[in-house]
């Protein structure tokens, strides 16, 4: 991806590389004031205390701090939504927990999607459009099947959904309500998980096998449902001729 970026650069137009060196510039700051620590689960842990004091005393404004940092760091596409939303239900609880994180998740992976897609997705169809033609035409028919497949398996990361999919045909407003159905079990699952935080170490203590392949079975029970339903349908019209 870092070499797509670099050689895409050389395509750019004013404002494409603006917005790229804006978004350089606020990953390098991230780092720069070490705003990383808050996706450090040990860190989180050791805080818990010191934040639901603060919570306690500035519900609403911790509320909206942490819509606002959630947000920051799914738009740049840094790895931590898992982190962030077992961390919003060890402060919030299940309810509020899933509510900040889902509208907080959605937001975010909407403004990666179109960040990438304003900057990259030219570029790479341009660049690719022999080899990518075949995965176009699949999003085209099943687009919304494979990023609710997606998105309900946790074992995928979800930064690079958000910039893979927009390297693709689907529509935007596609892209928003499937994300929003398709991300609302896990969350609610790593928000209730966040209410036993001193009792997970890492985020995969939260994904047993059995659980896996339970959000595995809804995730692409959708695909296996068009696919069973469009073999029955030509097999009728086959019959009929």
């Amino acid at each position: 991806m870092t070499r797509t970026i670099v050689s895409a650069y050389f395509f750019m137009n004013k404002k494409q590389i603006l917005l790229l060196t804006t978004l350089i510039g606020i990953i390098t700051l991230f780092f720069l004031f070490d705003f990383q620590q808050y996706l450090n689960l040990e860190h989180i842990k050791s805080q818990k205390i010191l934040i639901n004091n603060y919570f306690h005393n500035h519900p609403l404004f911790t509320g909206f701090l942490f819509f606002i940092f959630f947000v920051l760091v799914t738009s740049i596409s840094l790895p931590g939504a898992g982190i962030l939303t077992l961390t919003s239900g060890a402060i919030f609880g299940v309810f509020w927990g899933t509510v900040i994180s889902s509208y907080a998740t959605l937001a975010g992976a909407t403004i990666a999607f179109l960040i990438s897609r304003y900057i990259l997705r030219d570029f790479i169809q341009r660049r690719f459009s022999q080899q990518i033609e075949p995965i176009n035409q699949s999003v085209i028919e099943e687009g919304r099947f494979y990023l609710f497949s997606m998105r309900m398996i946790p074992v995928f990361p979800f930064f690079i959904i958000n910039n893979v999919m927009a390297m693709t045909p689907i529509k935007t407003i596609h892209f928003v309500w499937v994300t929003q159905l398709g991300m609302f079990l896990p969350t609610l699952i790593f928000a209730n998980a966040g209410t036993r935080l001193a009792n997970i170490d890492t985020p995969q203590d939260i994904l047993s096998i059995e659980l896996l392949f339970s959000l595995a079975i809804v995730g692409v029970f959708p695909i296996c449902a068009k696919k069973v339903l469009g073999f029955i349908r030509n097999k009728k019209n086959n019959n009929e001729v």
